[in-house]
């Protein structure tokens, strides 16, 4: 007997929890999917993963575009539809070759140099402070996603050789440079650290337990609020600016590829955007009907 839509699910989730030890993150965001499609699915009679058509994929693609959600968010239920076929060994794929609609990329907000010198340059006034700033200073320092902050452990930080240690998408380890201005910041902060343990989380709340994600979203817009930042601050704006800005000053994209942890280059082409001003100025400067004739 065919699978149902749930035992499928069920199956293709512990799968990829257990032999492809995917993240808690990415299993949950899979599991959203499925289910929506799953849902999808028995409107138009099919039971199960083996009754769908490729014409009930199309319409799933249509469907969810009506229902407004962009580009990027169906091609990430289309991916997960993939997977559960993969994983379960169906040969007969109706979603193969079904795209989504195609959403502009747009590109994440970044804070420029002199932003950050200001959100950064007063004196933390109390733990709190102190804790939400070696938080800004290790993302922006060491270009962390917030999942990768989170995770972090006492024993994952190496003073010596100025290298955090970090887990990032499928698990994969990294070293990354800290930076001075974070070192000094985690010194400062380690001191007033709630719990001695080692294997603890290195940013914990006030009753010991690791800080969630969302607690730090929260944190550092606040952190930038009483500071005079005019825009939200996210973690993912840190990681943005970080990014930016050492591909301005080094023009090394191999290099910001693996400071960020992207398994491709593709990825990492997002933060290749210039400032048009300064692209002008480049212009002007260079091109021959552009140089000014000298008197």
């Amino acid at each position: 007997m065919a699978d149902s839509w749930a035992e499928a699910i069920s199956r293709c989730l512990e799968r990829l929890a257990y032999e492809r030890r995917y993240s808690d993150r990415t299993l949950a965001a899979y599991a959203r999917d499925l289910d929506a499609l799953a849902r999808f699915a028995r409107t138009q009679g099919c039971e199960g993963p083996g009754g769908m058509t490729v014409e009930a994929a199309r319409r799933f693609v249509a469907t969810s575009s009506r229902a407004g959600l962009g580009g990027r968010s169906i091609a990430r239920a289309l991916s997960a539809a993939r997977t559960l076929y993969r994983e379960l060994g169906l040969h007969a794929n109706p979603f193969r070759g079904v795209k989504a609609p195609h959403t502009p990329r747009s590109l994440p907000q970044d804070l420029t140099v002199d932003a950050l010198q200001g959100l950064l340059a007063q004196t933390p006034a109390g733990v709190l402070e102190t804790r939400d700033m070696a938080m800004v200073e290790l993302l922006y320092g060491a270009g962390l996603r917030l999942s990768e902050l989170v995770g972090l452990r006492l024993t994952d930080l190496d003073f010596a050789q100025g290298l955090v240690r970090v887990t990032g998408k499928g698990r994969r380890e990294r070293l990354v440079p800290m930076g001075r201005a974070a070192q000094a910041a985690l010194k400062v902060w380690l001191p007033l650290r709630p719990g001695a343990d080692p294997l603890g989380s290195l940013f914990p709340g006030q009753s010991g337990r690791p800080l969630c994600a969302r607690t730090i979203q929260k944190r550092l817009a606040l952190f930038a609020r009483t500071r005079g930042l005019a825009i939200p601050l996210h973690p993912h704006m840190l990681r943005h600016s970080f990014a930016s800005h050492i591909l301005q000053s080094s023009q090394d994209l191999r290099a910001v590829q693996e400071l960020l942890g992207h398994a491709h280059l593709s990825t990492t082409q997002i933060y290749t955007h210039l400032d048009y001003q300064q692209l002008a100025r480049v212009y002007d400067a260079a091109h021959p009907r552009s140089r000014k004739k000298a008197r």
